[in-house]
């Protein structure tokens, strides 16, 4: 039993598997779960602050006039016709708010037009940009739109938002 406990208690055997095992109980204690999930783990979009949305998707829309604007949704505070509420403002909110992406490069922009087209995460309607401040929820019109633009018209728009965010 005494060689037991010596070949288990060496100096290695504390400073490699011991201090794994004594950090793994601190890492899953439950209290300092939660902790170190949102400390450690959680992803902010760092580049949220510096986003001047309403002036992004008036950029866009001057590089790209005959992009769709898709902004005939009805606002639920007004009862009017909601036109600054665009189809890439929207997606703008969408990709830097909701999935933190960043802003300013071309892949995340991929990821984001691979989400409206159903080949990448999975678009929620509850947490989809205008739910909330529009009477009809605009997502199911919003993939329908890019589903309608060509692949060139789509690397257009991801080249336009990144050259707007690059500007900025």
């Amino acid at each position: 039993m005494l060689k037991l406990w010596r070949a288990f208690f060496t100096p290695h055997f504390l400073k490699g598997v011991g201090c794994m095992l004594i950090l793994g109980g601190f890492w899953f204690s439950s209290e300092h779960q939660q902790f170190f999930h949102t400390n450690l783990f959680s992803t902010s979009p760092a580049y949220a602050q510096r986003v001047p949305s309403t002036d992004v998707w008036q950029q866009v829309y001057k590089q790209l006039p005959d992009l769709p604007k898709e902004n005939q949704y009805i606002s639920k505070q007004t009862g009017k016709v909601a036109e600054s509420n665009t189809l890439v403002s929207r997606m703008i909110s969408y990709h830097v708010y909701v999935k933190g992406r960043t802003p300013n490069y071309r892949l995340d922009w991929k990821l984001t037009l691979a989400d409206y087209l159903d080949a990448n995460e999975v678009m929620y309607e509850s947490s989809y940009p205008g739910n909330d401040t529009l009477r009809k929820n605009p997502l199911a019109g919003d993939r329908a739109a890019i589903r309608r633009l060509t692949r060139q018209q789509r690397n257009a728009l991801v080249q336009a938002l990144v050259n707007t965010f690059s500007q900025n």
